[in-house]
């Protein structure tokens, strides 16, 4: 009696620690809508979606990722390339662009909201050609530093209160949704960088990388302060940078090696940044900013 009292108490751990990691999975989340720019929407990464086709929406960036690994039904993906924090309220007109702001589709029983947004509120792309265009005569120097000084700093910071403004218009209209301010992947080493394969000055490159590293501070001192979780990609891509040799490289360089636009991420990049995120909301990896 008490060898099968034995055999029994141990089938019975053995089926606990079977199902054990079932019951430490991440909520399952039936409404997920993800908002932001192109550093979601994944422009020229196939296959590009057409709703609308202006957003360059891929069916391979993060939302989509995390939305096939939660196993999610009911997912809208209304982020648009070039898209602004006013155009979550507002229409983005123009080209890339869409007819309805970003916030429509959010609904009352969205339980999943996922966000990147700021870098083309302080200038993302005008910032990229201009240091570009500075270093053809000084690739050793610092003339996108010499010339922007303090002021990407300032605009920055003068983004945190849109970004705040953001965050509590997700919440006015899906109360109830866990929401996620997703930070951008690593553009550039923290030094040196690759000049001419990425035209920005070797001075400049460690300037550029403070300011994006400020971007995503900024945007996890928002998520924190709004209650919602924060998960920074920078932390993750060291060495996938657009210096990267092609086969480690998440985001693209001016001249892209894979399907993707320039200066943005690739399959592999949104593929990781998608991990991230699954793990995060799994609770297995601190967000951390």
């Amino acid at each position: 009696m008490t060898r099968r009292v034995t055999v029994v108490s141990l089938l019975t751990a053995l089926f606990a620690a079977l199902l054990a990691p079932h019951a430490a999975a991440a909520p399952q989340y039936r409404n997920y809508v993800s908002l932001g720019d192109s550093f979601v929407s994944g422009p020229f990464i196939p296959l590009q979606r057409l709703d609308p086709l202006s957003c360059f929406k891929s069916t391979q960036n993060y939302p989509s990722v995390l939305a096939k690994r939660l196993g999610i039904a009911s997912f809208t993906d209304i982020s648009c390339g070039g898209a602004q924090t006013k155009d979550m309220a507002g229409v983005q007109s123009g080209f890339p662009g869409q007819s309805v702001p970003q916030f429509s589709a959010l609904k009352a029983d969205t339980d999943l909201v996922t966000i990147s947004i700021g870098g083309n509120d302080i200038g993302f792309s005008d910032i990229i050609l201009t240091c570009a265009g500075k270093s053809v005569l000084d690739p050793n120097g610092a003339p996108c530093k010499a010339s922007y000084g303090d002021e990407l700093a300032q605009r920055v910071d003068a983004t945190a209160a849109k970004v705040a403004a953001v965050l509590a218009g997700i919440k006015q209209r899906s109360p109830g949704a866990k929401v996620v301010v997703v930070g951008y992947l690593r553009i550039l080493p923290p030094s040196g960088g690759c000049w001419p394969v990425v035209p920005i000055s070797r001075g400049d490159v460690p300037y550029l990388d403070a300011v994006q590293q400020r971007l995503n501070g900024m945007l996890g001192a928002q998520a924190q302060a709004a209650g919602a979780t924060f998960v920074n990609p920078y932390d993750i891509s060291l060495g996938r940078d657009t210096c990267a040799a092609p086969w480690d490289k998440w985001v693209e360089g001016i001249i892209p090696t894979s399907p993707a636009f320039p200066v943005h991420p690739n399959a592999k990049g949104m593929a990781a940044v998608g991990d991230q995120v699954a793990k995060a909301l799994a609770g297995t990896e601190s967000a951390g900013v």
